[in-house]
């Protein structure tokens, strides 16, 4: 009979990500083969890399080990990865790398780390040893001693054998966590308004409908594909989309918009016709609006006596552009996007561009994941960018949206959490001068007002 592991299909996967698209395959398994020393060895040793997983009934615990399963006591250190996350969840792994030694004795799995972290196995009682410091780094409920369900260990296949790409790993899903937190923490600047809206603009293709794809795979933890994509010439994208994007855990909608347009064409009678772009800027422009390429939206002059509200109004304006074809855009296209620049300015809306189709996103983040546009691959991009429109270095932002995949990939997450969060930002600055320049507005009218009076 086939041993199969107790991991489901998602958490296996979500095993695999943690090392860079690994694959695993199971060679031991406490309830069907007997813990003897001669044994373990003899289905673990000379496998390559290997990864132990002890399942609990609310937590996954285990060590990932870039050398070889030793045959008894370890005599140097191995480059381990120490991790946990709770049963049922597609998130919220808590990981950290350790040079551990590694002992298999008569009755234990023992791996020992310097400052006090050690993990034993001991399955002949089916009990799991945590020192205090691995329980409080791995974020666990768990006592000392604690009661575990089945033990397994898996070859791991498929990975770099270089310490420093698996600790890039880890230091990315560690990373990813800060970021999803801190979207998570958002909210509008002073409780102005109670979403955001992010207004995304760009040539046909580029990515904009994708991006938004993206995001809401991102925050859901699982591969979506709400907004129509395509490759045609024309723009896939007729109507004026407000979409809204929902957190995966817990379900709640999060405080920001994302408005997709249609695509910028280079011909004319073709494409977002420019003239829209003001009255979608200044909140004229409903939901699911039908783009004319050849006509703007009619506004009534009744209609601007009364400006919407703030909250109707775009708070940020994002740039979507292929990093591929930025430095080729002709010159009727530069010369749109250099007129969206300037309604954006006279409208009081902040930019960020966003380069899409990053090739490859290990490149492009450095150690630190602070700076993503010193990449040697890009810097003509960037550059030809902040010359057009003008845009901060630190507003000209990288992103490689999901298109073929079928699994979520953290590096590309991390990349999309980081591009939201700094338009995030960046739509707090267009709400605090936005207010302001209202306030004075009303208190110049009031002003008026009186002096007539008298």
């Amino acid at each position: 009979m086939e041993v199969t592991t107790r991991l489901t299909w998602i958490q296996e996967k979500l095993l695999e990500q943690l090392l860079g698209k690994a694959s695993l395959t199971l060679l031991y398994k406490s309830s069907v083969h007997q813990f003897i020393t001669l044994d373990i060895t003899k289905r673990c040793s000379n496998q390559g890399s290997t990864m132990t997983v002890i399942h609990l009934k609310q937590n996954i615990v285990g060590v990932f080990m870039l050398e070889q399963f030793p045959l008894l006591r370890s005599e140097k250190s191995s480059t381990c990865v120490w991790f946990s996350f709770r049963q049922g969840s597609s998130t919220g792994m808590s990981a950290l790398v350790l040079n551990t030694q590694v002992e298999v004795s008569v009755t234990q799995l023992k791996f020992f780390s310097p400052g006090g972290f050690s993990l034993i196995v001991d399955p002949r009682n089916y009990e799991l040893h945590l020192s205090a410091e691995v329980i409080k780094e791995l974020q666990l409920d768990l006592k000392g001693v604690s009661p575990y369900l089945e033990c397994e260990i898996f070859r791991v296949d498929g990975i770099k054998r270089d310490p420093e790409f698996i600790k890039k790993m880890v230091t990315v899903k560690q990373y990813r966590k800060k970021l999803l937190s801190a979207l998570r923490a958002y909210r509008p600047h002073e409780d102005l308004v109670p979403e955001v809206r992010i207004l995304l603009v760009g040539p046909v293709g580029s990515g904009k409908s994708s991006f938004f794809n993206s995001v809401k795979s991102a925050f859901q933890g699982h591969l979506t594909r709400q907004a129509i994509v395509g490759s045609d010439e024309d723009s896939v994208t007729k109507q004026y989309r407000v979409y809204t994007v929902k957190d995966g855990e817990g379900g709640k909608m999060l405080p920001f918009l994302l408005c997709d347009s249609m695509g910028l064409d280079e011909r004319k009678g073709a494409g977002l016709c420019i003239d829209d772009i003001p009255h979608i800027l200044n909140g004229y422009v409903p939901d699911r609006y039908q783009f004319n390429p050849c006509k703007p939206k009619e506004v009534r002059l009744s209609t601007y006596c009364t400006s919407p509200p703030l909250k109707d109004r775009i708070h940020c304006v994002a740039y979507v552009l292929n990093i591929n074809s930025v430095n080729m855009l002709s010159d009727q296209m530069v010369a749109k996007l250099k007129k969206i620049h300037r309604d954006a300015v006279h409208c009081g809306v902040r930019e960020v561009a966003l380069l899409t189709n990053v090739n490859n996103c290990d490149e492009v983040l450095d150690d630190n994941f602070l700076n993503m546009t010193e990449s040697m691959t890009s810097r003509s991009q960037v550059k030809n960018v902040q010359d057009m429109l003008n845009i901060p270095i630190a507003n000209i932002l990288m992103v490689s949206n999901y298109a073929l995949e079928r699994s979520l990939d953290p590096l590309k997450d991390v990349l999309i959490f980081a591009a939201l969060n700094q338009m995030l930002r960046t739509a707090n600055d267009s709400l605090e001068d936005l207010f302001l320049k209202e306030t004075a507005s009303a208190n110049d009218s009031l002003k008026r007002r009186s002096r007539l009076r008298k």
